[in-house]
Formats: structure tokens, sequence, C-alpha cells
């Protein structure tokens, strides 16, 4: 059952650089690129096929990656009189070029607006519905069966903060939590607090560790709860910037791994990210519809920042010969990428294996 989902896992990563690739392709067709070949993972080639305009589709070993290779892109190719050849990737107007190679993390982007879509529709944005409400609550006269919690001390509950019990992690037993909540179509706000759970035996009595004192077994409100689906207007609403916002938390963890503020264990290479699809979708195969925006964002943030091998590197280059009428010399910048692959490479190793042996 395990190698069913690693194989689901591997599919969906795979999906995922699919929807990048195609931005490029797209974008290249549309303004006339000369693709030598669009492939999905890197290696051999399990499959490959060659139409009749000359592009080769291949299908290869190693999900890691995958690329649209358009004529004459890492390498300059010039006629005899020193000019750019016609139909190369570098013969196309600056604009042209930057279009084609930020097209994959827009279509990554894209997508994750209908990822969210789809999650807002079938599940919701992290707003919870009280469901049922312990007999034994110390919140019991506050909290009842179908109040919407709106906001957790005026912070709307979303997937991206942790919901709920995220908003709640750090508040001990007795500490007021202000709970705005729409009871019946009134808004109102209600002061809770957290109380000591105990682990009770079969008749409902509290069970003692050796020193005699109950065992606690959680800080809690004492409410079961299920999450609100989002109206198809709302959704419409709510899809863009909810994936904004997915965006912007990347953004921030990227930041606070620069800055040492989190460390290596937050990140993870192609492995690791295997390893959490099969987990999260053991727990639940409604964690998917959570983890399609969270992966497709995360892989159009990714590949637009300024990092050498990265589509956004590749946009500074391209930048610079727009402002400067004159391009950085083809081989610097291809050792450049070069240089910026193999260590891209070597860091993902690394993590992977800190992951599988450390963490």
């Amino acid at each position: 059952m395990v190698i069913l989902y690693i194989l689901l896992a591997v599919l969906i990563l795979m999906f995922m650089i699919m929807i990048h690739e195609l931005g490029h392709y797209l974008a290249g067709k549309i303004l006339k690129f000369k693709i030598e070949e669009f492939s999905i993972g890197m290696g051999p080639a399990i499959f490959s096929k060659k139409m009749k305009s000359g592009e080769i589709f291949s299908l290869r070993w190693i999900p890691l990656g995958g690329y649209c290779a358009f004529k004459g892109e890492d390498e300059e190719e010039e006629d005899e009189e020193g000019k750019v050849v016609e139909g190369t990737f570098n013969s196309y107007a600056c604009w042209k070029r930057i279009i084609v190679l930020i097209a994959g993390a827009l279509f990554n982007f894209v997508s994750g607006i209908i990822f969210v879509f789809v999650l807002l529709l079938s599940v919701g944005s992290g707003i919870v519905k009280i469901n049922d409400v312990v007999a034994t609550n110390e919140n019991k006269n506050l909290l009842f069966k179908n109040d919407i919690i709106l906001e957790v001390d005026g912070v709307e509950p979303t997937f991206l903060n942790g919901g709920i019990v995220g908003l709640m992690a750090d508040k001990d037993v007795g500490e007021e939590i202000v709970l705005t909540i729409n009871r019946d179509g009134e808004i109102v706000d209600v002061v809770v607090k957290k109380y000591q759970q105990y682990q009770l035996d079969e008749e409902g009595n509290e069970v003692l560790d050796d020193d005699g004192n109950p065992i606690v077994i959680g800080k809690v409100l004492g409410i079961q709860t299920e999450y609100v689906k989002l109206r198809f207007g709302e959704a419409i609403l709510k899809c863009v910037p909810y994936t904004f916002k997915m965006a912007w938390e990347c953004l921030v963890i990227l930041g606070q791994l620069v800055t040492g503020q989190i460390g290596l264990e937050s990140v993870g290479g192609p492995i690791t990210t295997v390893q959490t699809i099969v987990t999260t979708t053991q727990a639940s195969m409604k964690n998917l519809l959570l983890l399609f925006p969270l992966l497709a964002v995360n892989l159009a943030v990714f590949n637009i920042l300024p990092i050498p091998a990265l589509d956004g590197a590749r946009v500074v280059f391209v930048l610079i010969e727009w402002i400067f009428k004159k391009p950085v010399p083809r081989d610097i910048e291809a050792k450049i990428h070069s240089v910026g692959l193999m260590v891209l490479f070597g860091l993902v190793i690394v993590i992977d294996l800190l992951h599988l042996f450390l963490f």
C-alpha cells in the first residue's frame, strides 16, 4: 500500500513539473520560438517521440525536474558576420524571452489559484464550525453547536497559520482567548479559556500516574469542529488573495532560512517532498487538496528567484542585455548557471540526507 502512495507522490510531483514546463512551451509556441524538446523528468528516456515539426516529447526516468529546450538557448550561435543566428533563442526580442522564461512560474501560480478555488469549495479556508461540545467542558455555557469561529484574537484562522489550533498553540490553561463567532447570523465575541484534559478509563474516571496525579493528555477548549466550505461566489473572491498569501508565506520562510531564524529541517528536497506527500495522503486524501496549491505556489516562487540555473536568474541576464544593449558573454552566463545547478543539486541532496538520517 505504501508503494502506491509513493507512486502517487511521484506522479503529483511530475504533474507539477509538467504544468511548469507547459507554461514555457505554450509561451514559446505563441511567440514563434523554435522548440527542440519538451521533457518531463531527467536522465535516460523512458519514452521519446519526434513530431513532424521536429519537436521531441520525452518522459525520463528521474522525476527531479524537466525542461523545455529552445534552439540555441544554452549557447550562442553566430553566423559568418558574427550575428546571432535567426531562430535561436537569443535572436528573439528581450521582452519575448522574458515572457517565455517567466511563463513556467506563472502557470504554476495560476494552477495554484485553481487548486485553491477547489480547496475552498470542497474543504474550506480554515474557518471551522462547532459540531459538538464536550459535556464536561468548562466553556459549555459559552460555546454552542453550529457556532462558526471566524477569528481567534482578531486573526482569521487559515490553513496557512495553522487554523484555530495553530493560533491557540501558545495559549496556556486559564489564559483568555477571544473568539469572534457567527452565531445564527449574529457576530459576537466570546472570551474562553483552555482547560486540562485528563486521561479517562472505561468508566470515565481519571487515570492516575505512579505519583497519584491525573495524567494530562492536552490543553483544550472542549469542542469538536469541522471545516466550513465556501460558497461558489465566496471561493471566487477569496482564491486569488489566498494564493498570494501562500506565495508570501513561502517568501517569509525563505527569508527566515537565509537569516538563520529557522533551520534546514524546515525545508526539503524532492525525496523529502515525496515523503511529505505520502505521509499527508495516508492521513487523509483530503489533504491532497491543500498540498496541490502549496506545491504549485512553492514551485512558482522558487523558480522566479534570481538564483543561477533558475528562471529568475535567466530573466536577470536578459534584463541586463535589454538595459545595456549588450549581453553578458554567453560562456560566462553558461558557467554561472552550470555552477548554480551543481550547487542546487548538491544542496537538495544534502538536505534530503539530513532529513533521512538526522531530522
